[in-house]
This record gives C-alpha cells, sequence and structure tokens, in this order.
C-alpha cells in the first residue's frame, strides 16, 4: 500500500492506494507532464481547465490504445511498426490544436 502527496494546479492532498509508491509517483509524474505540457497552451488559463483538458488527453491516448487493442485481437491491424512517421503523442502543436478543436466543439454544443 503507498501513500502520494499531491501538489499540483493551486491543490494539495494526500491518496492511498493498494498501489506502491514507486508505481504512484510515476504516475503522478507522467499526469505533471501533460498538466506542464497543457498549461503551455496561451487559451488555457486555469487550473480546472488545464485538469480537464489534461484527464482528455489521457482519455484520448486510453481510447486510442483501447481500440487498437481490439483492432489487434481481431487481426485487422498490421503489427509493423512505423518508425519513421512516429511522433510524440504530446507534442506542443498537436496538444493546442486537438485543445482549439474540443473548445470549438463544445462551444458548438453550448
Amino acid at each position: 500500500m503507498g501513500k502520494l502527496r499531491i501538489q499540483a494546479l493551486g491543490t494539495a492532498f494526500t491518496i492511498q492506494s493498494e498501489e506502491d509508491e514507486e508505481y504512484l509517483n510515476k504516475l503522478f509524474g507522467y499526469y505533471k507532464k501533460i498538466t506542464d505540457e497543457v498549461s503551455q497552451i496561451s487559451s488555457i488559463k486555469t487550473p480546472l481547465q488545464i485538469a480537464i483538458l489534461s484527464g482528455m488527453m489521457i482519455c484520448d491516448e486510453l481510447y486510442k490504445e483501447k481500440q487498437n487493442k481490439v483492432a489487434l485481437e481481431n487481426g485487422t491491424v498490421s503489427l509493423q511498426a512505423d518508425t519513421d512517421n512516429q511522433t510524440d503523442f504530446f507534442d506542443a502543436e498537436e496538444i493546442e490544436q486537438r485543445t482549439l478543436d474540443m473548445i470549438s466543439k463544445i462551444d458548438q454544443v453550448l
């Protein structure tokens, strides 16, 4: 069982989990990396916006990985990696573009 002290986006608290502390620190480090990248987007101002968009980016990544897994299990995707075209998923320009797209879609709904 592990504990993790979280200090991010203007708040601080401690969580306790069945996972060990090393794993919790890795997870929080990954989340922190994403929030830092999202906070670089000039149109994102508040900690709540940063947290929500960071969560959306993580959900997007997870969803795509699950889709890839299902496609692999169904034999509909080639296992061959295209290393020439691989890019960092959290490229700042891509994050900004995805964020602006999400904002636009939210504005359309509202």
